[in-house]
């Protein structure tokens, strides 16, 4: 396991969970989920637990039940594939949407061609394929403001430049590590992402959350720290955030990752090449079926069983996966037969959707030139 005293937001690493709330302070969901609970059902992700820790996320639960204007900002770099670990950032936006939250979906696009090196005209493809898979999984784009870092209002860009001053190289370093000139500008422009919300020009927003991973927790400790020191010329609020755990790979190695092809399932690979990935993906079996038979399985390994967890079984379901599986009743080749179908389904019904809006996507995000 890897040490967390330094996270990086471009690795692709597994973390111990439990060292968040000892060297960063954040919280455990699970003590605020009773007053969530109150706003409307809670969102399988919260419920099972995917979604663990946070940082000032009462402060939106309250100000949600209150009727008070809040904001919830996320972004996708469109530097491969849409996949299920995207997905499970989209379902939270759209659990929040519901709850009353306004969704700002940002396409890092600036942050794809400095940090990813790939041709614009790939990240512009990406960018109408990630819009369109957001706005097919539920989020309700007449109530949500999408753009790109490239190609947005100018009160944002001036937002960077503020930022800019706000901080130092040697403040940066300690943070994120080794920098590059691209990598500065990725930071820096992440922040004005978080914190535009706020300004009057966007709606004047100042309860803001961003659901992370915890790769990407330098983000908002920066940001939250930057927030302080232009309050008093913007009037900026440290933004809330919420962590969730990072999907496993369908390889078994590090996270779901576009930038590793072995690692994910798209929604939009065809439905078979999807089933077949999945036939092929690293589970918590044992060295043989009688051996899982005696010992049972170890689905706390499986990454099968996370697509289970985040995304395709209900909770009776998930269940019985579970007890069959550790139990040694439910082998490896049945269970990811069931998996199959489940997928199959869903990937049919979205990919569907998914055709539906996709020549709507520039109603909704005006796309650079270049």
């Amino acid at each position: 396991m890897e040490s967390i005293e330094r996270f990086d937001p471009w690795g692709h690493v597994l973390i111990d969970y439990h060292k968040l709330f000892s060297v960063f302070g954040v919280e455990p969901m699970k003590n605020l989920l009773p007053k969530l609970e109150q706003l409307g059902p809670l969102h399988r992700l919260y419920r099972r637990g995917v979604v663990f820790a946070h940082r000032d996320f009462d402060k939106i639960v309250r100000a949600l039940k209150n009727g008070e204007k809040v904001a919830v900002v996320t972004g996708f770099m469109p530097s491969g594939p849409f996949h299920f670990g995207h997905k499970m950032v989209a379902d939270q936006v759209t659990y929040l949407q519901s709850l009353g939250a306004k969704p700002f979906i940002v396409i890092a696009d600036a942050e794809a061609y400095a940090v990813r090196g790939l041709p614009r005209s790939k990240i512009i493809e990406y960018a109408k394929i990630y819009v369109a898979n957001l706005i097919a999984l539920g989020v309700d784009p007449e109530r949500a403001t999408f753009y790109m870092q490239t190609n947005y209002r100018e009160p944002y860009y001036r937002l960077i430049q503020m930022a800019s001053a706000k901080a130092t190289l040697a403040e940066m370093t300690a943070i994120y590590g080794d920098l590059d000139p691209g990598k500065i500008m990725a930071v820096l422009t992440q922040v004005a992402d978080i914190l535009h919300p706020q300004l009057d020009d966007f709606g004047g927003y100042k309860h803001v959350v961003v659901p992370v991973g915890p790769d990407q927790d330098p983000h908002i400790r920066f940001t939250r720290d930057v927030a302080d020191r232009l309050s008093g010329e913007l009037g900026t609020r440290k933004p809330a955030s919420t962590y969730h755990r990072l999907m496993r790979g369908i390889d078994g190695s590090g996270k779901m990752s576009s930038s590793r092809p072995e690692s994910y399932i798209s929604l939009n690979d065809p439905v078979d090449v999807a089933v077949r990935k999945l036939m092929n993906a690293y589970t918590g079996g044992r060295a043989t079926a009688e051996e899982q038979r005696r010992l049972g399985g170890e689905p706390e390994k499986c990454a099968v069983y996370e697509l289970y967890l985040y995304h395709l079984a209900d909770d009776d379901l998930l269940k019985r996966v579970y007890n069959d599986c550790k139990a040694g009743r439910l082998l490896c080749g049945a269970d990811k037969q069931i998996a199959s179908k489940l997928l199959r389904e869903f990937l049919e019904e979205h990919q569907k959707r998914f055709k539906e809006v996709y020549d709507t996507v520039e109603d909704y995000i005006k796309l650079p030139s270049f």
